[in-house]
């Protein structure tokens, strides 16, 4: 059997939304499940938040952070929602193959299940 493999695509930028991709992706890998996370529209603006170690979210984000979930944060909205430079500071994979955004097509191709957020 093969493992299933899963990528959640985070797009809201409300805190408590973004909890649960989050507790979702630690759940997933924690269960032995393979699964990635794709950080797109508002929810890019939460990344430079999350750093703050007083954001209620920073814990839960430097372990999805560490672990090495994060595969990609969109860098045409990072661009557009002001932050583009302070995620390049972050080391996150920036992502642009479809127009300036990740491309759900490569990980469908790639056998994962997405699940958008």
């Amino acid at each position: 059997m093969t493992a299933q493999r899963t990528v959640i695509f985070a797009f809201k930028g409300e805190p408590m939304c973004f909890i649960h991709v989050l507790l979702n992706a630690l759940d997933m890998q924690n269960k032995g499940m393979a699964c990635e996370v794709v950080i797109e529209g508002e929810a890019t603006k939460l990344l430079p938040e999350l750093e703050q170690p007083s954001h209620f979210l920073h814990d839960l984000y430097t372990q999805v952070k560490t672990k090495g979930l994060i595969t990609a944060v969109c860098k045409a909205c990072s661009k557009k929602m002001g932050v583009l430079e302070q995620i390049q500071a972050l080391s996150l994979p920036l992502s642009d193959e479809m127009s300036g955004h990740p491309s759900m097509a490569r990980f469908i191709s790639q056998g994962f299940h997405v699940i958008v957020m």
